[in-house]
């Protein structure tokens, strides 16, 4: 007796607990052509339509039969009716009773499947040829058609299809058995024969209307399992944030080395600063606008305590301009890098300390 794998009833993506990304749902839709669609549905709303169509060319079809049957019963014993006249005559007229429909059908799909894809889908990857789909791999199959939701779904929709389709023709025909029965009696053929045109029309929109809500419901279903594929681990989550941010821990190593080389430069940033705001003593900040460059003033050097006390002495040797305000110099240390510019909370203050300045370069 031959074991079951157990995991086939298992989750198939177990610890993808992630929701799929933006990144990662373009990927797939642009480079692979993955995207939640539904076959039932294109083919039920072509199917819709092409009887749609059906219902209002029925007489036309009709007539145009006739007159086709006419034609080469008509014609039968002639001697002109040859092969190729035949196969000509039976061709112009079956071809100008399909032309609609294949038209028809080509737009449908065409417009079903531009809709579902969300606009033009080109990916040509999809046309690639794949060999290792020619080894069967029964378990995955199994496990897909039988033991999955995907495969549950499939099969009882399989069987909620028939059973409601022939339930419904079964009351349609019941339902008009007795009529059928009176025109037998009275050998109207044409009739009958109208009449069960109308009876096969019924049925077919039902079918059809049923179908396309059974296709809407595996869009919905299709659309639910692609995104529960589509799910990522923790992990991936991090691999795909290194992949469009760069490694944390490298963008972490240069941030360090370019703040050190900042750092290095802190009495050239401080004799070169515009004003140094203090705290006075435990914090201190350099600032300097380029006015040509930034569009307001940049943090260029800051410290606390000992560096803090040895940037007053440099400001001070170089003639920079040292404003206190405690408040001030606490929230730029705090908020701020070497190198960012100034907070948008901190413009009007950081005007007041330069009109300061501009007032203190007039009094000299």
């Amino acid at each position: 007796m031959s074991q079951i794998d157990l995991q086939w009833f298992s989750a198939e993506d177990e610890g993808k607990t992630e929701e799929p990304s933006e990144y990662k749902l373009r990927k797939a839709r642009n480079e692979e052509g993955r995207v939640p669609k539904s076959q039932e549905l294109n083919s039920t709303l072509i199917y819709l339509f092409q009887i749609l169509l059906l219902v209002l060319l029925g007489s036309w079809m009709l007539r145009s039969f006739k007159s086709c049957m006419y034609y080469f019963f008509s014609n039968i014993f002639s001697i002109e009716l040859t092969n190729h006249a035949a196969a000509y005559v039976f061709a112009s007229y079956f071809l100008r009773m399909v032309i609609p429909f294949g038209i028809l059908g080509l737009v449908i799909g065409v417009v079903s499947n531009l809709i579902q894809n969300k606009g033009f889908l080109y990916a040509p990857k999809l046309i690639m040829p794949k060999f290792d789909k020619l080894i069967p791999h029964f378990g995955q199959y199994l496990k897909r058609t039988m033991f999955s939701l995907e495969g549950g779904f499939n099969i009882v929709k399989s069987l909620l299809k028939v059973i409601v389709i022939a339930f419904a023709g079964f009351l349609i025909i019941r339902g008009d058995i007795p009529r059928l029965l009176s025109m037998t009696q009275t050998g109207s053929l044409d009739l009958a024969m109208g009449h069960v045109a109308g009876m096969a029309a019924k049925m077919l929109i039902i079918s059809a209307v049923f179908l396309l809500a059974v296709g809407i419901v595996d869009y919905v279903v299709q659309k639910r399992q692609f995104m529960e594929n589509m799910k990522m681990t923790k992990q991936e989550v991090k691999e795909e944030f290194k992949e469009q941010e760069g490694d944390p821990e490298v963008k972490s190593r240069l941030d360090n080395a370019q703040k050190e080389m900042l750092s290095r430069n802190m009495p050239k940033a401080v004799r070169e600063a515009d004003v140094l705001i203090t705290n006075p003593t435990h914090f201190a900040v350099a600032l300097e606008w380029k006015r040509n460059v930034d569009d307001a003033p940049k943090v260029t050097a800051k410290g606390t305590d000992m560096t803090a006390l040895n940037m007053r002495r440099i400001a001070g040797e170089a003639g920079v301009p040292i404003v206190e305000n405690r408040p001030l110099a606490r929230g730029l240390y705090t908020e701020t890098e070497i190198g960012d510019i100034i907070p948008e909370a901190y413009i009007k203050a950081i005007a007041t300390v330069y009109g300061q300045i501009g007032y203190m370069n007039k009094q000299k």
